[in-house]
């Protein structure tokens, strides 16, 4: 990363920003070659990773798969959980915050604001679901009203250190909702703040003000997993950690 904050295109290949793409400096490769011997006869699988490799930063179990038959996979497991964020300004935080709903499989992103949103920080993650668009808080609130069960309503919960914010670390998540996070440095904007059922906050002990939305988002939605998504079938872990 360069000293202005922006990442270096050489370096997008996980080469070091002095190092020509490929240059061989010790660093392991990422992926897997061509597939070795007979190609399986599963139309999951692409025909170009089997023969290329897949060199993408997918999980092992979805290697040489098709992006169509990856997301077709994680969409029989999504989280009733939603996330949005405002994009007023462009914000480069966007697509860090898409590609932690990717990796906690949450059921949508939605852009609130401008639809042109900077992918570059979701690294393709956007491939793999869905990504709604809406042109104002007041249109998500609508949406939200009439999604859920029966359409009985999604509750939007804002996310942002405003005053009579609620502490994250004591809200009881619903399971099904919607996590709305503002702008890089205003925050939620004041139609957003007025559409949440409840703004939260994340507890903070150094002298920042706030957390970009990229960080503040992956707290938040870990905190959901945490509430939800360790329990049951899928419980990969017991109540003691154990």
């Amino acid at each position: 990363m360069r000293q202005d904050g922006r990442v270096d295109e050489r370096a997008t290949d996980g080469a070091a920003p002095d190092e020509a793409p490929g240059e061989d400096r010790g660093v392991a490769e990422v992926g897997v070659g061509p597939w070795p011997g007979p190609w399986p006869d599963d139309a999951r699988y692409d025909p170009q990773l089997l023969r290329d490799g897949d060199r993408r930063n997918v999980v092992d179990r979805y290697r040489y798969w098709t992006v169509e038959a990856v997301r077709a996979d994680l969409d029989r497991t999504r989280h009733p959980l939603h996330v949005a964020v405002e994009n007023w300004v462009h914000d480069l935080n966007i697509g860090s915050v898409v590609r932690t709903a990717n990796a906690f499989n949450v059921a949508a992103v939605h852009i609130v604001g401008r639809r042109r949103w900077n992918r570059r920080g979701a690294m393709v993650t956007d491939r793999y679901l869905p990504v709604l668009h809406h042109p104002d808080a007041a249109a998500l609130a609508a949406w939200c009203a009439a999604e859920g069960a029966g359409g009985s309503g999604l509750p939007l919960l804002g996310v942002d250190n405003l005053p009579g914010s609620v502490p994250l670390e004591a809200y009881r998540l619903p399971r099904a909702c919607v996590l709305l996070f503002g702008q890089e440095g205003p925050g939620l904007s004041p139609e957003a703040h007025q559409a949440c059922r409840a703004v939260l906050s994340i507890t903070q002990f150094g002298s920042t003000r706030s957390l970009n939305a990229g960080a503040a988002a992956a707290i938040a939605m870990h905190a959901w997993v945490r509430a939800h998504a360790l329990e049951g079938p899928r419980g990969d872990l017991p109540v003691d950690g154990r």
